[in-house]
């Protein structure tokens, strides 16, 4: 029986550590949903990105990284604010998967309960590769292109995505 396994992730933007992390788990399991989750969120200071862009981004990453997009799926996972409903929601949108990858203790936790063998993915330089990091270093000018995938730093050019942070972080 082949290992269908799940990672949620917001995606804000894609960054090196999520197709590192996606290399390492497809060493694991035969095929991966990679859930986008806060689906409904777009153009806000946690969410700035909307899930469209984000699915266009992760695919242009793994297409750009080689990674064999024929044992991925990417679902939208839209928020549904309850804890009790939530694991069972995202089994609603997914293809049935046996085994779930999250560093989230959140995450880990209601799908545990909810009867999911969970796994934590391996880190991958966590704290440079992380999604708030990358647009904290947006709004202070620093250096923060490095830590995306060439395709996704043309996407985000074409979108003026410091621009775009830049305007929600002052509506926050």
């Amino acid at each position: 029986m082949a290992t269908l396994a799940i990672m949620v992730g917001r995606f804000q933007p894609v960054h090196k550590g999520h197709i590192e992390v996606v290399r390492q788990i497809l060493q694991e399991v035969d095929e991966l949903i990679i859930g986008v989750g806060s689906s409904q969120e777009g153009y806000t200071f946690e969410n700035p990105f909307t899930a469209d862009e984000r699915v266009l981004m992760i695919e242009k990453a793994l297409k750009e990284a080689r990674v064999d997009r024929s044992r991925i799926h990417i679902v939208q996972i839209p928020d549904v604010h309850d804890d009790k409903r939530w694991a069972p929601h995202v089994v609603s949108l997914s293809p049935e998967f046996s085994v779930v990858y999250s560093g989230n203790p959140w995450v880990q936790r209601l799908f545990k309960e909810a009867g999911y063998e969970v796994r934590a993915p391996p880190p991958f330089r966590r704290k440079e590769y992380q999604g708030m990091e990358i647009r904290d270093r947006m709004l202070r000018g620093e250096k923060w292109e490095h830590l995306v995938p060439e395709s996704v730093l043309d996407m985000m050019r074409k979108i003026n995505a410091v621009e775009r942070i830049e305007k929600v972080s002052k509506k926050k």
